[in-house]
């Protein structure tokens, strides 16, 4: 594959969904199936939670130190999710691109406004759960969040929800496989489109 040096050369997929609607195991593992495509590592301030590896899941830092990269604005996209701190790394990105590879970002929906003011030929896919009360259950079943935390993060589900209209695909997450194997076809059929050759 032809080596490329700028983000505006290499095709961006942004992946949005509500917490526990297995946006970022999907985006992990479309990165391994799909050639030259690289999944874009968040940075966060929350802690880890169980089997979550450092710079593999997330970036974890402290809020210190997030604070200190916002002011020397090295995010494209920052925004506040659940209490917690999360950004994209503009070097990572920009990284990503001079090996020639497309980028999957999975972000929240105001980190992916964000994006979308700044990468306008960006490929946007919402993920959806089968239901709340499916989402309510997977969110249980963590064994992370208290029944306060569930009840807020189902509250800003709904919320999120009614923005899937601002995306280009849905995919509703019933059933991992059929849902990561709707997610590989998105790439691909975007990257035959023929108003998108370079």
């Amino acid at each position: 594959m032809r080596k490329k040096s700028k983000l505006s050369d290499v095709k961006m997929f942004v992946v949005s969904a509500p917490s526990g609607a297995g946006k970022t195991t999907l985006c992990q593992k479309l990165s391994e199936i799909v050639p030259n495509l690289k999944h874009s590592i968040s940075y966060t301030t929350r802690p880890p939670r169980k089997r979550e590896i450092n710079n593999i899941h997330y970036t974890f830092v402290s809020k210190k130190k997030f604070k200190a990269m916002i002011q020397r604005g090295e995010f494209v996209e920052w925004a506040v999710v659940h209490g917690n701190l999360y950004g994209t790394s503009k070097r990572r990105l920009e990284e990503l691109a001079k090996n020639g590879c497309d980028i999957v970002l999975d972000i929240d929906t105001s980190g992916a406004a964000q994006i979308r003011s700044k990468f306008k030929d960006a490929v946007y896919i919402f993920i959806l759960p089968p239901s709340l009360e499916v989402l309510r259950e997977r969110l249980r079943g963590r064994m992370t969040e208290s029944d306060e935390e569930i009840k807020r993060r189902i509250n800003r589900a709904k919320e999120e929800i009614a923005d899937y209209r601002n995306y280009n695909y849905v995919i509703i997450n019933n059933e991992f496989k059929k849902a990561l194997r709707e997610l590989e076809s998105i790439i691909i059929a975007e990257r035959l489109r023929t108003d998108k050759r370079r």
